[in-house]
């Protein structure tokens, strides 16, 4: 019965593997503000070598376009913030714009989206009036092309769009772009079936305020989470946060149904002593984690079916890029192709990662009261640490992550068989429960074993229930015998 138990938690993390990756999809920026950069046929070897399937882009580069053809990576291309003037003046333009730069190129490379500006609200040149009309035109040089149904429109923003942030529920757009530009834009996503595109950098968040928010909280590691007082709903990560702000924002004006690509998030290697946080590690840890959170957690606190595709910042370091160090630094490879740190970036590569801590940097691991009576806390620096159930991750997430850890994640759980001793109560976050701590357990507690996508918080006193005891007791036993 064993056996069989452990074989249908093996099929049945197998199709959670299939699920995942159909759930969260994983892109990468291709910026080129640089002159040290490999040609663009070398950049798509090295992205198929990755086993990234979708790009981004910053303009619409012939030599790009053409290199991309036949790959099967999936291609968002850019109309830069100088070109909507000319663009939202008259359709010719904007026909002529998309016969040039998308037509001629498509299907054999996959455009699927074109980014009409970037952060447009936040150029300097004022352009933000031109943003809906160029958008509305290029949409109709689709329609010309009959490519409409394939390639969607949008336009990148910043968070700096947004009046109010935090807490998450009391997300709002600035009032003075509600009406002129937030509202149609969002009709026009909505009549054209597209996505809302948000560039989010938990990096500038914690950098301006690293006195009270946690390092852990910003790079998705245990922690004990944060409570929005207004909804409820407790955080584990930054990016969570922020992302719930924006939809937030955008339930405020009644727009629940437009989904959200993450256009731009990283974390730079290195930056300005000024720069608190940019570091290799810090880096490595929160695109990593990001990437784990993105395939296998599914959507956020507010949004949990919201599966996101998130496009890490960026492909390359940028040599001639202005601005502070960081800037120059965002990159996963250096030009030479080299890896700055070694992340995954696909599922396949997820099964052998480990967030790999240094334990002389960074936020010390220390003992934090739970909140609320319930949530996550940090690895205590003295006596034993449990892993338990998040009830509010939900049946799917708890489900899902229970199978992982009775299947590949090599959690013994015989004892939660129909019949043997930790079966009642036989409930899922009960089960869920065991198997996390014997997982986390047989990890020797390391950061980030008892994560699961968001389902499982550490406590630091023994869990208070019978079930919980007799579950603890048993594993603490079969830890001590291996």
């Amino acid at each position: 019965m064993e056996r069989l138990a452990v074989s249908c938690c093996f099929l049945l993390l197998l199709s959670i593997f299939f699920a995942f990756a159909d759930a969260g999809s994983i892109g990468v920026n291709y910026g080129r503000i640089a002159n040290n950069l490999p040609s663009a046929t070398k950049v798509v070897e090295l992205l198929k070598s990755q086993g990234i399937e979708r790009v981004k882009v910053f303009d619409a580069d012939p030599a790009v376009l053409k290199s991309l053809s036949g790959s099967g990576i999936k291609v968002t291309v850019d109309l830069p913030n100088e070109l909507l003037f000319a663009t939202a003046k008259g359709p010719s333009f904007a026909s002529k714009w998309v016969e040039k730069n998308v037509a001629a190129y498509y299907p054999e490379t996959q455009i699927e989206a074109i980014a009409v500006g970037n952060e447009v609200f936040v150029d300097p040149h004022n352009s933000t009036k031109f943003l809906l009309p160029a958008m509305k035109n290029i949409h109709e040089a689709l329609v010309k092309s009959n490519l409409h149904s394939s390639i969607k429109v949008s336009s990148p923003i910043a968070l700096s769009a947004l009046q109010s942030s935090y807490p998450s529920s009391a997300g709002s757009f600035r009032p003075e772009l509600v009406e002129p530009i937030f509202k149609p834009m969002f009709d026009f996503l909505r009549q054209t079936g597209s996505y809302l595109m948000v560039n989010a950098y938990p990096f500038f968040a914690f950098e301006s305020n690293s006195d009270v928010i946690s390092l852990d909280y910003a790079l998705f590691r245990e922690n004990p989470g944060v409570v929005d007082a207004g909804n409820g709903l407790r955080y584990f990560s930054l990016f969570d946060a922020q992302i719930d702000a924006v939809f937030a924002a955008m339930s405020a004006l009644k727009y629940d149904d437009i989904r959200m690509v993450v256009s731009e998030t990283g974390w730079p290697s290195k930056g300005d002593e000024n720069e608190i946080g940019a570091s290799v590690e810090n880096a490595a840890a929160y695109n990593g984690n990001l990437v784990r959170r993105i395939l296998t957690g599914g959507g956020t606190p507010l949004r949990p079916k919201a599966d996101l595709t998130v496009y890490l910042f960026a492909l390359f370091n940028e040599n001639k890029k202005n601005g502070p160090t960081s800037e120059r630094n965002y990159g996963l490879f250096y030009p030479d192709e080299k890896k700055v740190y070694d992340i995954p970036l696909t599922m396949e590569g997820l099964k052998s990662y480990h967030d790999r801590r240094s334990p002389v940097s960074g936020t010390p691991p220390v003992a934090r009261t739970p909140v609320n009576g319930g949530g996550g806390v940090s690895k205590s620096t003295s006596g034993n640490t449990w892993c338990v159930a998040n009830g509010e991750a939900g049946t799917e997430k708890l489900q899902a992550a229970l199978d992982f850890a009775c299947g590949e994640g090599g959690a013994d759980c015989r004892p939660i068989q129909q019949g043997s001793t930790c079966y009642n109560p036989n409930t899922l976050e009960a089960h869920a429960s065991f198997a996390f701590n014997s997982y986390y357990q047989k990890q020797s507690r390391a950061s980030g074993a008892c994560y699961f996508g968001g389902a499982a918080y550490v406590v630091t006193q023994p869990p208070s229930t019978v079930w919980e005891v007799r579950v603890s007791n048993w594993i603490l036993k079969s830890v001590k015998r291996e």
